[in-house]
């Protein structure tokens, strides 16, 4: 019998809501929810492919213990005397703990990740964050006080948007949750506004801008720096807010006139100043830099050098600026100003941020003997054998662990080390409401989506994660959930609210979240969509400071190191989003491979006439970490001296259960990429502006 649900699409952070037709509980069809608020009935590949996910053959339906299909009781039994074991002979930091990024997009990842990591009492915890934005985190909190006051363009009212290392219409937006976002940047042109993209590539966004700006891969700093020069030299900064340290910032930005770093950035100093009045000039204006500006060497200092500019025009916090969304499920406050280095790693003495330790540091925290050494692991929906800096010593270390256990669907090239695998049940039987990324939305926004089918006879993800972190705690998970839903309501001092909630679980605790929120709804106000209104201004809510400290001391102490470390000559690797994967999964789904989505090396047609390299030709792509032989793509939209492969790719490895054709199994970029080499500030791995040499085989 056929049958129609909805629900919101879990693959990414556009948060689209998604129309599915079922059969016996069998996604056949799936279509863009046209009575979303939000969406409005946008779908991408991947959305549209939810169904064939849902359905993967390869998906794991029953957990493993040492590879072996077993019962739930006896793999939550092996788990939790293997982790005790541990944790009372070596102590809680001989166990660490990886958070993969579809946990951020969970419901289980959100409510208890924390309690698993209390639980045991490590500090020893990993995630795809310093894989990804933690330069954002650390940027934002020295600047108001608060990690997560990441402030996102109002696409919707801005007249002048500079995107940063960001490809929105491949990413479909990441820490800026905006369904058809392709639709919107278009929409700001419509309305006589003006999109400038500054990228190593031109990419499908920058071909929809009215400008691309190329620079060199790791200049994003350098650039920020003279935009910023530009416009406190030239008189146009306008800031709105009060602000410590100013004079600190104009004495830095000094020393990066556009005309001194055009050289390492290869950015023309007259475009410079010319980008620097337009953002001046324009009536709003917002500036927004992602994954690109994060994943390099000075990825916090960019990250910072982007809300400074945001704030020095006059644009922080004002419609059709940069704006701070406010979550229904929003409560409390922080009341103390952020600081990193609360500890370190053992073996680097890499300083923690946001409670994590880089993880670039995660190969040699297993490996290195000592008190304190990992010797059981976490992970829990990640893969950093493929996604993390120098992803083959985490694969070589892996195999030395006394103990692993991974909550994943999938026996990948990180789960096929695991000791024991606890698969979640595939999304229809799930539900799902975005904690983290609807803190990110353009507007103020919420959905809740119900499972639309059966849970049947296997645990929910939440109760995987809450099993766990029973067995180490000694309850339950209904005891659990209690626990965290009293303490939550006596803190806020609705304690009468218990009577209204239901049974201690995910959902409930959900609903208590939203109840306790800034407009007062309830969870299932929230079923189908709701969009509760434009962003508005809110820094007063947000920052912990006084004054927006626009120069932290620990931002100008490493200028000094950026001073000293610019090199152009080389050639660099970046990375490359395709928008029909997902990091490191999707590549096993029919239909979100082949085309452009395939793991190829591009270069610029000049630099492979150079080195002799003919179209689908293999070369060998070398770094200090490593090497690769993979086909070269010689492509005119990617500057000289650069070279781009995808990220997530390299599935020839031994015991995955992927059901990938060795033909599409690609290269590991991570391969090429050096733990040794990170941001300082945030501890986040580089993956742009990698040193690499390219030679022909054979």
């Amino acid at each position: 019998m056929s049958r129609i649900a909805t629900r919101t699409c879990p693959l990414c952070e556009a948060l689209c809501g998604l129309e599915l037709t079922l059969e016996d509980d069998k996604v056949v069809k799936v279509r863009g929810d046209r009575n979303d608020p939000f969406s409005k009935g946008f779908i991408c590949p991947k959305g549209a492919s939810f169904g064939k996910l849902d359905n993967d053959p390869n998906r794991l339906a029953a957990p493993l213990v040492d590879g072996v299909e077993t019962s739930w009781d006896e793999a939550f039994a092996e788990t939790g005397r293997s982790l005790r074991r541990v944790i009372e002979q070596y102590g809680p930091n001989a166990v660490g703990v990886y958070l993969g990024n579809p946990s951020a997009h969970s419901v289980a990842g959100a409510l208890y990740g924390s309690a698993i990591i209390r639980g045991i009492g490590t500090r020893n915890v990993f995630s795809a964050s310093t894989s990804d934005q933690m330069p954002k985190h650390v940027a934002v909190g020295y600047l108001f006080g608060d990690p997560v006051a990441i402030p996102v363009p109002d696409l919707d009212r801005t007249g002048y948007l500079l995107i940063l290392g960001a490809n929105p219409l491949e990413s479909n937006g990441s820490i800026c949750s905006a369904p058809n976002f392709p639709g919107r940047l278009k929409a700001i042109r419509a309305r006589g506004g003006r999109v400038t993209v500054v990228d190593p590539r031109r990419t499908r966004t920058a071909e929809l801008a009215d400008e691309h700006v190329p620079i060199r891969p790791g200049g994003d700093a350098w650039f920020l720096f003279s935009l910023v020069d530009a416009l406190l030299s030239e008189g146009l900064a306008k800031p709105r807010h009060d602000v410590a340290n100013l004079e600190r910032l104009r004495a830095l930005a000094a020393e990066f006139s556009p005309e001194d770093t055009a050289a390492l950035t290869g950015v023309p100093a007259e475009t410079t100043r010319r980008i620097a009045r337009e953002l001046a000039e324009a009536e709003s204006a917002a500036v927004y830099g992602r994954i690109g500006t994060c994943t390099q060497e000075f990825g916090t200092l960019a990250s910072w050098l982007i809300e400074v500019l945001n704030i020095l025009t006059g644009n922080l916090d004002r419609p059709g600026g940069a704006m701070f969304p406010k979550a229904a499920h929003s409560f409390g406050r922080r009341t103390r100003p952020y600081r990193t280095g609360r500890w370190h790693s053992r073996v680097r003495g890499l300083p923690e941020a946001n409670g994590e330790l880089p993880v670039a540091a995660l190969a040699e925290e297993i490996e290195t003997e000592g008190e304190g050494q990992i010797r059981a692991l976490i992970t829990i929906g990640g893969n950093p054998v493929l996604s993390a800096p120098g992803g083959d010593r985490i694969g070589r270390a892996l195999e030395n662990l006394e103990f692993m256990v991974s909550v994943d669907p999938y026996l990948n090239e990180t789960t096929a080390h695991a000791h024991v695998v606890l698969p979640p049940p595939p999304h229809t039987r799930s539900p799902h409401y975005d904690v983290a990324l609807l803190s990110f939305t353009v507007q103020n926004y919420a959905r809740y989506s119900p499972p639309v089918v059966p849970l049947g006879d296997r645990p929910s993800e939440s109760e995987i994660a809450a099993r766990i972190a029973g067995e180490i705690l000694g309850v339950t998970p209904e005891q659990l959930d209690e626990t965290v839903i009293q303490a939550t309501l006596k803190k806020a001092g609705r304690e009468d609210l218990r009577a209204e909630l239901g049974p201690p679980n995910a959902e409930t605790r959900l609903d208590m979240m939203v109840r306790l929120g800034p407009y007062g709804l309830t969870l299932d106000e929230l079923v189908g969509g709701k969009v509760i209104g434009p962003l508005e201004p809110r820094l007063a809510e947000v920052l912990v400071l006084d004054k927006i400290d626009i120069c932290p001391e620990p931002f100008a102490e490493d200028v000094q190191r950026m001073r000293a470390s610019r090199r152009t000559d080389g050639f660099v690797l970046i990375g490359r989003r395709h928008l029909r994967s997902n990091n490191s999964w999707m590549h096993q789904i029919g239909g979100l491979t082949g085309g452009t989505n395939t793991c190829t090396l591009r270069l610029h047609p000049d630099d492979a006439a150079e080195l002799g390299i003919a179209p689908g030709a293999r070369v060998k792509v070398a770094s200090r970490t490593g090497a690769v032989e993979v086909e070269a793509e010689p492509h005119d939209e990617i500057m000289r001296g650069v070279v781009s492969l995808p990220h997530g790719w390299g599935h020839a490895r031994p015991g995955t259960r992927l059901g990938i054709p060795a033909e599409r199994a690609g290269v590991s970029a991570n391969t090429l990429t050096d733990e040794s080499t990170i941001d300082v500030l945030s501890g986040n791995a580089v993956f742009n502006g990698v040193p690499v040499t390219v030679t022909p085989v054979g």
